[in-house]
């Protein structure tokens, strides 16, 4: 009977250690689904706070981009410089201005402001403009040429809307 009891105890040991085991491992991934769930809505929840508040600065920033008043300007054709063959620029230049007001300097200065324009264009080569970093380059030249014969106003930005090598 000893023998059959220790047998019968060695039996149920066996049993429960499975059991033990399973309700173990059914924890352990209980437990790891729930931290992965926390972590995910917690990394979540972040990423839509940093992302609302983002677009609600560019919303404020927005108006702030208000275009000046557009002096336009006059084409200007000129050769310009090439290896040997005549080229021709033809190039039509508005300016934005800082200031309404500043619409009767800028006529008053007309020839002045053309004639800088003129020769700033004469000294540039065909490579010099055809790309768009030399034509970015030839934006500032002229704002900045412009806004050293201006006193109260200034040239915000110029717009090429025509822009013609032959």
């Amino acid at each position: 009977m000893a023998r059959a009891t220790r047998e019968e105890n060695t039996t149920e040991q066996a049993d429960q250690q499975p059991q033990t085991k399973k309700k173990g491992m059914a924890l352990k991934w209980v437990l790891i689904a729930l931290v992965v769930l926390v972590l995910s809505g917690a990394i979540g929840g972040g990423a839509y706070y940093f992302f609302a508040t983002q677009t609600g600065k560019d919303k404020k920033q927005a108006p702030a981009a208000v275009i000046g008043t557009i002096w336009p300007m006059e084409p200007f054709i000129i050769n310009i410089q090439d290896n040997g063959t005549d080229r021709y620029l033809k190039l039509v230049v508005q300016l934005e201005i800082s200031d309404a007001q500043g619409v009767k300097d800028l006529d008053l200065l007309k020839p002045k402001l053309r004639d800088n324009i003129l020769e700033l264009l004469g000294a540039k080569t065909y490579r010099e403009l055809m790309d768009t970093a030399g034509k970015q380059r030839l934006r500032e030249e002229i704002a900045m040429r412009l806004n050293s014969f201006l006193t109260n106003t200034k040239v915000n930005r110029v717009y090429f809307t025509e822009f013609v090598i032959q």
